[in-house]
């Protein structure tokens, strides 16, 4: 899933400059595949049987390989929308029905073990980002998506006999009601989420062509390759600090630096701060996607996955969108807008932080007496309980 939703950022440049495709273009390429996204994570939410299909995940696993090796046939931008748009919907499936299995079976584990599995998000960059690396300089973009494509088939060839997440065998146990001043939290925290959808995807989407600009040609490619490798063991630290700090403080502190990330290209330029740029980008959004929805479940608010993954969908449809007349003079025009944004979630996550309630119950176990109300965590309450990635 993470080389066939973010391959295209590191194909991007090349489809510029070879492919004839305006910036106009790929922003709305970039939003077809969001689109997409959303809807596939949406149906994983609400049907949920979906989620416990291995025909849905075999069958997402090869479409979505088929719309990579079907790009370079046309070169046209209609084709190119369907079938960026159909990406999107398989990628939220795979990465739906995963991460419900993932928790099913791993949650007596700890949390960190489930954000290393998330780390593979972050190895699909890393993977696509070398992909290209290796072939730009020796093939055209049509090559470069054929080859992500026999990637994509050797890794859904791995993920084959991934077991789906069981039916429940008895129905979920009763919730603790949310608290008073639960809204006045859970509305800061949508809001935060909304705005890091907007800001994140500008940067997810057009960072490795803004570096491009003003940098050696493979410093671009090379910066994606290091937000995979950050990414990697993201979840699991941000899941480990998660234990020690609160949860708010946290999400502010990897908003503030995800800001600074985003910003850093467009301020200084070079390829020192291009690199560096990525470390902090690629260190950050998958943890802010682990802290955010744990925080929702932490305040038990009614159907908070549903929702966050809901606005945080809508900001990414939206921040291609926003930034789409800032691209006549290139990519780097976006980047600062997109900082701006996410500065703005920062000052929610400041809102957020006010008389938080660090230890509100989370769950009555099944089968405990009503006197028995000890705090438990769940899956849902777990970092990384979320049907999708930052992506």
């Amino acid at each position: 899933m993470g080389v066939g939703r973010f391959v295209y950022t590191a194909i991007l440049p090349l489809m510029h400059d070879q492919a004839g495709l305006s910036a106009a273009a790929g922003a709305r390429l970039a939003t077809a595949n969001y689109v997409g996204y959303l809807v596939g994570a949406l149906a994983g939410i609400f049907a949920p049987a979906l989620v416990r299909s291995r025909l849905v995940l075999r069958g997402s696993l090869l479409v979505l390989t088929a719309t990579l090796a079907a790009m370079p046939l046309t070169d046209g931008t209609a084709a190119w929308l369907a079938l960026r748009l159909l990406a999107g919907v398989t990628s939220a499936l795979v990465f739906v029905v995963a991460v419900n299995s993932l928790l099913h079976r791993l949650r007596e584990h700890p949390a960190h073990v489930t954000g290393w599995a998330f780390g593979g998000v972050g190895a699909g960059i890393a993977l696509s980002g070398l992909l290209v690396l290796a072939l730009r300089s020796v093939a055209d973009w049509r090559v470069a998506w054929w080859a992500a494509a026999a990637l994509t088939a050797l890794l859904a060839r791995a993920a084959w006999n991934l077991r789906p997440e069981s039916a429940p065998e008895t129905p979920p146990a009763d919730r603790a009601q949310a608290g008073p001043g639960t809204l006045r939290w859970f509305g800061a925290l949508f809001v935060c989420y909304t705005l890091e959808g907007v800001g994140y995807i500008v940067a997810g989407t057009f960072l490795v062509a803004a570096v491009g600009q003003g940098s050696p040609g493979w410093v671009g490619t090379g910066a994606w390759v290091l937000v995979g490798l950050a990414a990697v063991p993201s979840a699991a630290l941000w899941s480990w600090c998660g234990r020690r700090w609160a949860r708010p403080d946290l999400l502010l502190a990897a908003l503030l630096v995800q800001a600074v990330g985003i910003a850093l290209p467009a301020l200084v330029g070079g390829t020192a701060a291009a690199l560096v740029s990525a470390v902090l980008f690629g260190g950050t959004f998958i943890g802010i996607s682990t802290l955010t929805l744990a925080t929702g479940a932490h305040l038990r608010f009614p159907r908070s996955v549903a929702l966050l993954t809901a606005g945080y969908g809508v900001g990414q449809i939206l921040g291609p969108l926003a930034v789409a007349p800032l691209l006549h003079d290139g990519y780097r025009g976006a980047l600062l807008p997109a900082s701006a944004v996410v500065l703005a979630a920062a000052s929610a996550a400041v809102v957020l932080r006010i008389g938080f309630p660090h230890h509100m119950l989370v769950v009555r176990p099944p089968g405990t007496p009503d006197g028995d109300r000890r705090p438990r965590a769940t899956p849902e309450a777990c970092p990384g309980a979320a049907p999708h990635p930052p992506g």
